[in-house]
């Protein structure tokens, strides 16, 4: 099974049948529970294994820094839904990175959430997060596996955006996101795809992630969409102004959820 060659014979074809085999055996005795593929060994992330397995598993590292841009590049061919973007416990198993859990958190949003954690080992401000985490996954899922995704471009490469935007452009959610410091104390605004010009939008921060950190210079719009209603813009402002996006520490996230007022 482990070897590219069986009985004098190059067995890897035969070995990725099998597995296909065995994949669609164990759906058809138990068609509950359902199987990731893992993306090392055997049958990997290709079109074939995505015919047998309900989701795949981009990576072997749960390390949130390093599956920010693995699942970017991951969806180019396989739908997010599809992706598992699990929540692992810090410092990660695979780089011995420790990382905050809302960060972590803000990670999973980018595909099919789920836990790779023994929360059995979580202290009680960690369940209480987990639990505040899993109600947020639950309300936005229907948008998250059926949105359109898209990318937001920085001249700063310590930053990240990424949004999954209703196709009737109703709502957006949208990741914004560091991986190391940032290159200037000004930082660049998000300008959100999707938007219509001629709508107006209620923008909220999503706080259930947890506790994200930034620095000084925070914008104005920051105290309005940590409130519960958050604040109201018109679409053709967002799209072609922009939110100043706050000053994050390196490897921290946050979560906005922009959504049409009437």
């Amino acid at each position: 099974m482990t070897e590219p060659v069986h009985d004098g014979r190059y067995g890897l074809h035969a070995q990725t049948e099998a597995c296909y085999r065995l994949f669609d055996e164990l759906k058809r005795e138990f068609p509950g529970p359902e199987i990731e593929s893992c993306a090392s060994g055997g049958g990997r992330t290709d079109a074939g294994m995505r015919q047998h397995a309900d989701r795949i598993w981009a990576s072997d590292s749960n390390d949130p820094r390093d599956r920010v841009d693995i699942q970017r590049y991951t969806e180019l061919i396989v739908p997010p839904e599809m992706i598992g973007a699990h929540i692992g416990p810090s410092p990660a198993h695979s780089t011995w990175r420790a990382t905050d859990l809302s960060y972590r958190a803000a990670m999973s949003l980018e595909g099919c959430s789920g836990f790779e954690w023994n929360i059995l080992e979580c202290s009680d401000d960690e369940l209480a997060q987990i639990t505040s985490f899993v109600t947020l996954v639950k309300e936005l899922r229907g948008i998250l596996h059926t949105g359109s995704v898209h990318h937001a471009d920085f001249k700063d490469p310590a930053l990240r955006a990424r949004g999954v935007v209703a196709d009737d452009g109703s709502r957006g959610i949208w990741v914004v996101a560091t991986v190391t410091n940032l290159r200037d104390a000004l930082t660049e605004r998000l300008r959100p795809a999707g938007v219509c010009d001629d709508r107006v939008y209620r923008v909220r921060m999503r706080e259930e992630i947890g506790e994200s950190r930034w620095g000084w210079n925070t914008p104005a719009w920051m105290r309005d969409a940590r409130t519960e209603d958050g604040f109201e813009v018109g679409g053709r402002l967002l799209k072609n102004i922009g939110l100043q996006i706050p000053p994050l520490w390196p490897m921290q996230a946050i979560v906005l959820d922009i959504r049409e007022a009437r």
